[in-house]
């Protein structure tokens, strides 16, 4: 496989983002599947793409950490630099404002919008001299219409919508091309833990979303089909924000 044709996905070991690596991987991307810790499911993704047909490499670093960031991504940009990167690094610490610590709200703005500024700041500069890229942010139903109990998730989705149109803004004039796609409940680690009875009732298609249906939106906006779209954010909601 022509590995001039990268796509780096951020927080790619699971859920959304893995399906992700895997789709991209199977739209000819070689992949730079970049996680924090969890080697186990990484590897999985790895040997899932590998054994499809497609390539990848492992990126091991906490997208939060610049210096680590630089560290791993510098040297490999030097030599290529990726056609995609998908900022989808991401977590929840969920808790009400008035009882939330210091460090609940500043880890979960550290990965969201620090991950987003240490990888995109690097990555972006040398698709402005390709003059050519695709930038995906994978942001969420909280950051446009708020959550009780998720002002830090909210906040730093809600941020990076607004990086996300500003960004685009930016960089059009070379041809770098930057969205933003919004999960709503989708099955995940993030959401098996929730109660369905009290979900499903706020869903008009009466279900719970599937990685994939977002990866789907993912890879079509990461193909020359969506040549003049940017700046927008497309929700994948079944409904629950129109």
């Amino acid at each position: 496989m022509d590995k001039g044709k990268i796509a780096l996905v951020t927080g790619a070991s699971k859920g959304i983002g893995a399906a992700i690596a895997r789709e991209l991987a199977a739209d000819g991307f070689h992949i730079w599947l970049n996680y924090r810790s969890d080697h186990s499911a990484a590897e999985t993704v790895f040997k899932d793409i590998e054994t499809a047909g497609g390539s990848c490499t492992l990126l091991p670093f906490d997208v939060a950490d610049g210096e680590a960031t630089a560290n791993v991504l510098n040297p490999l940009l030097e030599e290529q630099t990726p056609a995609v990167l998908i900022n989808n690094a991401g977590f929840a610490r969920d808790g009400i404002l008035a009882l939330m610590s210091h460090s609940d709200w500043n880890d979960v703005m550290g990965v969201h919008l620090g991950g987003f500024f240490n990888v995109t700041r690097l990555v972006v500069a040398r698709m402005l001299k390709k003059r050519y890229g695709r930038i995906v942010n994978i942001v969420s139903t909280s950051g446009e219409t708020g959550m009780a109990g998720q002002v830090n998730y909210s906040a730093a989705k809600a941020g990076l919508i607004g990086a996300t149109r500003s960004l685009a803004a930016e960089v059009g004039r070379r041809k770098v091309l930057v969205n933003a796609v919004s999960p709503g409940f989708i099955a995940t680690e993030m959401t098996e833990d929730l109660p369905s009875e009290q979900i499903l009732p706020m869903i008009p298609l009466g279900r719970i979303g599937e990685p994939e249906e977002v990866s789907g939106l993912v890879s079509f906006l990461c193909s020359e089909r969506a040549g003049y779209i940017t700046g927008q954010v497309f929700a994948v909601n079944g409904g629950a924000h129109i």
